[in-house]
């Protein structure tokens, strides 16, 4: 079974947007995320972006082809050698003129020297904010499943990139969180509204959709446990107080008198106790045809009564 940020990216490659500027922010953060830059003959670049989800490899060779023109471009298909075994797949760019011209339309060079911080000029628009951001999560984004715990992050291993985006999503006013794992940077969002207004934003309407049904799943799930372990408390403690009444009138009825004794309403409270141990103090007192607050009255007396006995007899 894929993983749930497997089915969200499987999703997202399926949408390529209308308009140029929006695929410019989407490939620039792929790459970005993704990609070496390679150098040929002749000061030529080329291309390598790699990744593990085949709908997200065959976007960036989609969006490299509308964008770029007359790009030479391959895709390689590896088995990883890590113990999960994946597939990998590589988009091969070869070194040409023409991917400079790629590189420089989308920030990456700027005068003939590689820009490798800022993309901020994709950024003046609301769609290609998010478009950009949506790059982001399919070259290096994860959630988890809802019934587990609530967690997006987008992972890079360049500070200022992972900056970038913490910038970009506190703008947007999501309570991101931002830290650092080893040699990667990590950006995070950990509250359930979030991560569905950022998926629903990145265009993941069937995925939104499965989250907000496992989260409500699991919000009814984790109420019935608490009313659960809530009654089963209160049912320890009734059992519990029982237990302590029984001992009380039990040490009264093996005294003089026996619980003959005692006041009639005592001795009825007593008899009716023994004769109900399991039951609960409204129980008794709708059998005797008293208050909950009159019978623990009552209770409460029979108590007194025998902590007064057992003081006796230690005198």
């Amino acid at each position: 079974m894929p993983s749930f940020a497997t089915e969200v990216k499987n999703e997202l490659a399926r949408h390529i947007p209308e308009e140029s500027c929006c695929r410019n922010a989407e490939l620039a953060a792929l790459l970005r995320m993704g990609a070496t830059i390679t150098f040929g003959l002749r000061h030529t670049f080329g291309l390598n972006f790699t990744t593990e989800n085949a709908a997200v490899a065959r976007k960036t060779l989609q969006l490299l082809k509308l964008e770029g023109h007359g790009l030479r471009t391959e895709i390689t298909v590896s088995r990883s050698r890590r113990l999960k075994k994946h597939n990998s797949y590589a988009v091969r760019v070869m070194p040409e003129p023409a991917v400079a011209e790629l590189l420089e339309h989308l920030g990456f060079l700027h005068e003939e020297s590689l820009n490798m911080e800022s993309d901020r000029d994709l950024l003046k628009k609301n769609c290609c904010r998010a478009a950009y951001l949506r790059g982001a999560f399919l070259g290096g984004g994860s959630v988890n499943r809802p019934e587990a715990s609530y967690h997006l992050e987008l992972v890079t291993g360049n500070y200022g990139f992972g900056h970038l985006l913490y910038t970009l999503m506190r703008r947007m006013m999501f309570p991101v969180g931002f830290t650092d794992r080893k040699e990667d940077y990590i950006v995070y969002l950990k509250e359930g509204d979030a991560i569905i207004d950022f998926l629903a934003m990145l265009r993941a309407d069937k995925s939104v959709e499965a989250f907000e049904i496992a989260r409500n799943l699991k919000e009814v799930r984790e109420q019935v446990n608490r009313l659960v372990n809530c009654e089963t408390a209160n049912l320890q403690k009734t059992v519990d107080a029982a237990g302590r009444q029984v001992a009380d009138i039990k040490r009264l009825s093996a005294r003089e008198g026996g619980l003959a004794a005692l006041p009639k309403k005592l001795r009825e409270t007593a008899e009716a106790r023994l004769a109900r141990p399991d039951a609960s103090i409204v129980e008794l007192g709708e059998l005797l045809g008293v208050s909950k607050s009159g019978m623990n009255h009552r209770l409460r007396k029979l108590h007194a009564l025998a902590l007064a006995m057992e003081g006796e007899k230690d005198s």
